[in-house]
C-alpha cells in the first residue's frame, strides 16, 4: 500500500479516537496535504538528495555511460520549471540535478545590486536561493499530485473505474520533483570557521553537496578571469574538514564535497606554505614556486624571501602586491597534486576549472590522477565562458591538420564565421559537441556534467526577441506567436499561470477547510478556463 493510502487509514483512525470534534476533517483531504509535503525541512532534502547522489556516484562507477546533468538556475521559478520540463519531456527526473552558482548569485541576486564573480555578494544569499529553490520544487509537487487528485475524484464521480486506476496509480507511484542540488559555497566566504557556519546554513536549507575552490577568499576571482590566487592544501583542507564537520553535526552523514581547484588558470598565490620536512606536502606546493638561485648568501636583500628548493636557495619572485608567483606551465601539475590532495583528505567528487572544453586534455590529468586514487570523479563546468563553436571547429581543424587532410579551405582563426556554418568541418565540430560529455563521461572521468549560467543567457535571449518585436511592428502578435501559442502547443504548464501559481491548490484547500461555503477562483468566469 502507497504512504498515501497508509496516511487515509492513520488519519481515519486519528479521527474515530478524537470523536465528534474532528467531525469536519476529511482523512483522505489530509492525507493529500500529507503527499503535497513529503519534506518538512531542508534537513529532510538534505538526507534524501545526499542518498540519490551517492547511488549515482556507485552507477557511474558500475558504468560511465550512468553520468548525470544539471543546469544553473537563478531563481526558484526558473528550476521549478526546468524540473517540471524534464519530467515533461523524459518522464524522470533520475540522474538530473540543480546547479547553484556562485556567479549567478553575485550577478542577480545580491541587494547590492549587479557584481563581478568575486565573493563580494552576502554569504547569506546562497542559502536563501537554495531554501528558495526547493520551496519551488516543492511547489511543483504540490501542483502536480493536486492534478492527479482531481483526476481521481473526477473519475469517481462519473463512475469511470479505468480512469480512477489510472488516477491512483498516477498518485501511489509519483516521483517528487525535489532533486539534489551541488551548491557553490564559493572560497569559503573567509576562514575554516566562516566555512563551517556558512556550510552549515546552506544544509539546512537543503543541500546535499557543497563546491568548495581552492583560491584566497577575499581576493577570489571567477574560474574564467585572470588574477587568480591559490592557498597552500593545508588551508583549503582545514575548509573541507569544515564542511563535513558541518555535514555530521546535522545528521546528513553521507553529505558530499566537490573540491574545485582553479590551479590550471591561477599563476599566484598569497602564502608559502608551511614545510616540516622535504617531500612533504608544502615543500611540494613551494616547489612550483618562481625565483632565481642564490649563490652568494650576501645577493640576499632585506626584503627578499628566501627558500630552499631542491637543495638551493631560491629568491622568490614577489609582485609590488606581495603576491608570489608559480613557475610558468607549473598549472597542470598543480591540478593533479590538489586533486589527489583532496580526495585523500575527504572530498568525494572534483572541478577542475580548465580554459577550453577538451576531453583529451581533462582525460590526461584524470589518468594521472586516478594513478593515486583509481575512482576520481569529476564535476565539470561545461562553461558558457568558452566559446564552443569556435573551440570545436578547431579542435576538428587541428585534428584534420594532423591526420593530413588538406584544411586551407578554412581560416583557423576565423571558423566562427557564419560562412563556415555549412561545411563539413562545422558538421563534424557540432557532432563532436553533441557527444562531448557522452565522451568526457567515458574517458575523462567526469560523472557530472554542469552548465553554470545557462538560464541567465536564455533569460537574456528570451527577453530581446520578444522586446525586438513586441515594440517594433508586430505589436501584440510577438507574445502571441512567440510566447503564448508555443506555449498552448507545446504543452507548457505557464500558459495557465493562475494554475501554476497554485489557484487550483489554495481553491482546493479552501473546500477542505470551508466546505460548501468555500469562495472559490476557479469558477467558469475565470479566463484561464479558455486554454482548457
Amino acid at each position: 500500500m502507497s504512504d498515501y493510502r497508509n496516511d487515509i487509514s492513520d488519519i481515519s483512525s486519528l479521527r474515530e479516537r478524537f470523536g465528534e470534534p474532528w467531525r469536519a476533517i476529511n482523512p483522505e483531504h489530509a492525507a493529500r496535504l500529507r503527499a503535497q509535503n513529503r519534506f518538512h525541512t531542508g534537513l529532510d532534502i538534505a538526507r534524501y538528495t545526499a542518498k540519490i547522489m551517492r547511488e549515482d556516484m556507485a552507477a557511474y562507477d558500475a558504468d560511465p555511460a550512468c553520468y548525470t546533468q544539471s543546469l544553473g538556475c537563478w531563481h526558484g521559478f526558473v528550476g521549478q520549471q526546468k524540473a517540471i520540463s524534464i519530467k515533461k519531456h523524459f518522464g524522470s527526473l533520475k540522474g538530473k540535478y540543480l546547479y547553484l552558482s556562485g556567479w549567478m548569485v553575485a550577478a542577480l541576486r545580491s541587494e547590492f545590486g549587479p557584481l563581478p564573480d568575486q565573493s563580494m555578494h552576502e554569504k547569506t544569499a546562497v542559502p536563501a536561493l537554495i531554501e528558495e529553490l526547493y520551496t519551488f520544487l516543492k511547489q511543483a509537487d504540490a501542483w502536480e499530485l493536486n492534478h492527479y487528485f482531481r483526476e481521481l475524484e473526477a473519475a469517481r464521480e462519473a463512475g469511470d473505474e479505468v480512469a480512477a486506476k489510472k488516477a491512483q496509480s498516477r498518485i501511489d507511484n509519483f516521483e517528487t520533483h525535489v532533486i539534489p542540488i551541488i551548491a557553490d559555497i564559493d572560497a569559503g566566504f573567509g576562514n575554516e570557521e566562516a566555512t563551517y557556519l556558512l556550510a552549515k546554513k546552506m544544509i539546512e536549507a537543503g543541500a546535499c553537496a557543497i563546491q568548495i575552490e581552492n583560491q584566497v577568499s577575499d581576493v577570489k576571482q571567477c574560474g574564467h578571469q585572470d588574477g587568480k590566487v591559490t592557498v597552500p592544501h593545508a588551508a583549503f583542507l582545514a575548509k573541507i574538514n569544515a564542511v563535513r564537520y558541518a555535514f555530521l553535526e546535522l545528521g546528513v552523514d553521507d553529505g558530499v564535497i566537490v573540491a574545485r581547484t582553479d590551479s590550471l588558470g591561477a599563476g599566484l598565490t598569497q602564502q608559502i606554505a608551511v614545510s616540516q620536512a622535504p617531500g612533504d606536502l608544502g615543500d611540494q606546493y613551494n616547489s612550483y614556486l618562481a625565483g632565481e638561485e642564490i649563490t652568494d648568501p650576501s645577493e640576499i636583500n632585506a626584503s627578499d624571501v628566501v627558500i630552499k628548493q631542491n637543495g638551493k636557495l631560491v629568491r622568490l619572485k614577489r609582485l609590488a602586491s606581495g603576491l608570489f608567483e608559480f613557475k610558468k606551465g607549473s598549472g597542470e601539475d598543480r591540478v593533479v597534486l590538489d586533486c589527489i590532495t583532496s580526495l585523500k583528505n575527504g572530498a568525494d567528487l572534483l572541478w577542475i576549472e580548465t580554459s577550453t572544453p577538451n576531453v583529451d586534455h581533462i582525460g590526461g590529468m584524470v589518468n594521472r590522477i586516478r594513478e593515486e586514487v583509481p575512482d576520481a570523479k569529476l564535476v565539470y563546468n561545461n562553461s558558457p565562458s568558452f566559446n564552443w563553436t569556435l573551440n570545436f571547429r578547431q579542435q576538428v581543424y587541428d585534428a584534420w591538420a594532423d591526420e593530413g587532410r588538406d584544411v586551407s579551405a578554412y581560416d583557423r582563426a576565423q571558423l566562427m564565421a557564419a560562412e563556415y556554418d555549412g561545411t563539413e568541418l562545422a558538421r563534424v565540430a557540432d557532432e563532436w559537441t553533441r557527444n562531448f560529455q557522452r565522451d568526457a563521461a567515458r574517458h575523462a572521468g567526469v560523472f557530472h556534467h554542469l552548465i553554470t549560467l545557462p538560464t541567465y543567457h536564455t533569460t537574456a535571449l528570451s527577453t530581446d526577441q520578444l522586446a525586438r518585436h513586441y515594440f517594433g511592428d508586430d505589436g501584440m502578435l510577438a507574445y502571441v506567436r512567440d510566447v503564448q501559442r508555443v506555449e498552448i502547443r507545446d504543452g507548457i504548464a505557464t500558459v495557465r499561470h493562475q494554475d501554476m501559481a497554485g489557484s487550483n491548490i489554495g481553491d482546493d484547500h479552501k473546500e477542505f477547510f470551508s466546505r460548501e461555503n468555500a469562495l472559490k477562483a476557479g469558477g467558469a468566469h475565470n479566463t484561464m478556463n479558455q486554454f482548457g
